[in-house]
């Protein structure tokens, strides 16, 4: 997910150097929402971890 969220940043970025005003700010905003799916994916993946079996 944050891979995804890197390369729609660097399309914006790139879109904004060139001009393009329009497609850069929804590359943002779609990068930002898939950090944020990220993030949240994070922290329910720390929450809901691997649990150790107890010995026998």
């Amino acid at each position: 997910m944050f891979y995804y969220a890197l390369a729609f940043i660097l399309v914006g970025l790139v879109a904004g150097v060139l001009g393009l005003s329009g497609i850069a700010s929804v590359a943002t905003q779609i990068s930002w929402i898939l950090f944020m799916i990220g993030v949240v994916l994070l922290v329910v993946h720390l929450f809901t971890g691997r649990r150790i079996p107890p010995p026998n």
